[in-house]
Parts: structure tokens; C-alpha cells; sequence
């Protein structure tokens, strides 16, 4: 690993100029969106819905998932304003995961107490 990791100013000596112009270029909303997405595909990985059997996943990982799935509530409380039409797939999408979570647990969290409930109110 190179020593200069995370440092913003290596980073900017070494970024290709052209990409960093098509990453301005990209509507805040769809950075936004895909960032959402990215936190429901991990969350639905942790969660084990990709394989035929989630109780037996060797994927699954409910830490990972809560924290994931938490993540991915503050993102959509903070930004459901600037988001329009995506807002509410969106939202369905993290209410699916949240019930995912407390259907997958041995000991569901009370209402309230569930991964990103926080910032979305119970989910039952």
C-alpha cells in the first residue's frame, strides 16, 4: 500500500483530468442514487437475499447488514429533497431491507430500534 493512501493532494496530482471533468459533469441526483443503490445491493448481499436460501448464506452478515442498511437511511433523510421521482423507489427499497433485517434476526429489534429507524421512523 503506498504511503501516501487517502491523501487528497496526491490524489489530484495523479487523477486523470479528463475523469475528474465527467465526474463534475454528473448531476448531483445521480451521484446521489447510485450511492443508494450501491448500499442496497451490499445491505441485500449481508442479508443473504442473493442466494436461494438466506439462513444459510455464507454471505450473510446482519453486523455488516445493520450498519450498511443504516448508512443507507441517513443518505436517503438527508437528500429525499433532491431526489424527485427517485425518492420513492428508493424508499421502498430501504423499507424492504429494514424488514428483510428484522425478519432475518433471532431477536428482532423493537420498532424504532431497527437498522436506520432512527432517521425513518419504525418499520414493521
Amino acid at each position: 500500500m503506498s504511503e501516501h493512501a487517502g491523501d487528497p493532494s496526491v490524489l489530484s496530482e495523479s487523477a486523470d483530468p479528463e475523469a475528474v471533468r465527467e465526474l463534475a459533469e454528473i448531476p448531483a441526483v445521480e451521484v446521489i442514487s447510485r450511492a443508494a443503490v450501491m448500499l442496497m445491493s451490499s445491505a441485500a448481499e449481508k442479508l443473504g437475499l442473493a442466494d436461494e436460501d438466506p439462513d444459510s448464506s455464507p454471505r450473510r452478515d446482519l453486523d455488516e447488514a445493520r450498519r450498511v442498511i443504516t448508512a443507507l437511511a441517513g443518505l436517503v433523510t438527508a437528500s429525499v429533497e433532491y431526489l424527485g421521482p427517485h425518492a420513492g423507489p428508493i424508499r421502498e427499497g430501504l423499507q424492504s431491507l429494514q424488514r428483510a433485517f428484522r425478519e432475518s434476526s433471532a431477536h428482532p429489534d423493537a420498532p424504532g430500534a431497527g437498522p436506520g429507524e432512527k432517521y425513518t421512523g419504525p418499520v414493521y
